[in-house]
């Protein structure tokens, strides 16, 4: 495909045959706690690594409508593998923000795998020509099939915080090889188990100031569209598209489970009782509505920032709302679909176990913890609000 004219439909069919080869090899991903070589390569050369990566040095730009039905089409075969291609998503956009020769030769691989961690658990120290990194970080999505891996750092000159213009220290992300960086076998966990989330660490790893995201002036594609969305923003989209996926996988399996499983002492299928055909319809409208208001609300903010807009406050603001619900609703799901299942639900060949565990993990993420929605709801309420997380 042109990279001036990417062919979304080509996008979201390769999403759906990948998906398909995910379910199918869905124990293998679990069990190696990481996704496979030939897995990773495949989205590769999907470029479905490329979604947020800018234009201009070869990436997708993708508007971010496509990019959520990707990750959630992907999730239905497997949700690991959604997990790091969002992420993978997410993390490109940070190429807008350092000078364009910089982004060129991190993208110099068209099928590189760019991740990362956003939470500034790192310190990073100026020095000439760039900065002295030491840091430890926690959920390092895909980290082991990347070429270059982010790292959030507090930034720090002669030993004390850098201040940003309005006096609060000043915090970014550095842009690390791969091969200079020490992955820790962390990731032993409840579910998500194939994105392979290690910790990892760097010790006075030297990183020039054209890798810090947002150092320096440059990156000609931070006026596009797709760049008007705060990055906590994309975050949090990728994580509700991600468990809307898990939602529909978790209800096509009880739905085919259900015709076939009758209860010890029961002459009527799981399907043919009511109960079942009550929640699952209810399952659906929950589903559904939370769909509708997640692309409706993403739908008007894209137009607003294809218009040359900035994504105002109230926008971002609903944009949360919609995502948070979106988590909710199908967290919800998935547990109605789980405890329909029955008994048959807690075996580990049962994917309604693994859709359980998997969604779980998902819900834990800041980007749409509870807290999430008292900041939403003050602002409802015309109440002062640190916002900075929208």
């Amino acid at each position: 495909m042109s990279k001036n004219n990417p062919d979304y439909d080509t996008l979201l069919q390769a999403a759906e045959d990948i998906s398909r080869e995910c379910y199918a090899h869905a124990d293998d991903i679990e069990k190696a706690r990481r996704l496979p070589e030939h897995i990773s390569k495949k989205l590769a050369q999907a470029e479905l690594y490329k979604l947020g990566i800018p234009r201009h040095v070869g990436g997708l730009e993708a508007p971010p409508g496509i990019t959520s039905q990707i990750f959630e089409t992907l999730a239905r075969g497997d949700a690991s593998c959604a997990w790091v291609t969002f992420i993978s998503a997410t993390s490109g956009t940070a190429l807008a923000s350092i000078p364009d020769e910089a982004a060129a030769e991190v993208f110099s691989d068209p099928t590189m795998l760019l991740t990362g961690v956003f939470a500034p658990t790192g310190k990073a120290e100026k020095v000439e020509g760039g900065f002295q990194v030491n840091g430890r970080w926690q959920w390092g999505s895909g980290s082991q099939n990347a070429g270059w891996v982010l790292g959030g750092c507090m930034l720090t000159e002669n030993g004390k915080p850098m201040l940003d213009s309005s006096g609060k220290p000043r915090h970014t992300m550095l842009i690390m090889p791969a091969e200079e960086i020490e992955f820790l076998d962390t990731w032993h966990v409840s579910g998500l188990r194939g994105t392979g989330s290690l910790d990892y660490q760097v010790n006075n790893l030297f990183v020039p100031e054209a890798r810090a995201v947002g150092y320096l002036e440059g990156g000609s594609a931070r006026k596009n569209p797709i760049y008007a969305f705060p990055s906590f923003t994309f975050l949090a989209l990728g994580i509700g598209a991600v468990c809307m996926g898990i939602a529909r996988a978790a209800i096509d399996e009880l739905v085919s489970l259900a015709i076939k499983k009758r209860r010890i002492s029961a002459s009527k299928t799981v399907a043919e009782q009511q109960i079942s055909q009550m929640k699952l319809a209810q399952a659906e409208a929950d589903l559904r509505s939370a769909r509708l208001f997640y692309y409706h609300t993403l739908d008007t903010a894209w137009q607003s920032a294809s218009a040359g807009n900035k994504v105002s406050l109230e926008q971002r603001r609903d944009l949360r709302l919609a995502t948070t619900n979106a988590v909710i609703k199908s967290a919800g799901v998935v547990d109605e679909m789980y405890h329909l299942g029955g008994g048959s639900a807690v075996y580990e060949n049962s994917r309604l176990q693994r859709h359980f565990r998997d969604i779980h993990v998902a819900t834990s993420h800041i980007m749409v913890a509870p807290s999430t929605l008292e900041t939403i709801g003050r602002l409802l309420f015309g109440l002062k609000s640190n916002s900075s997380t929208l």
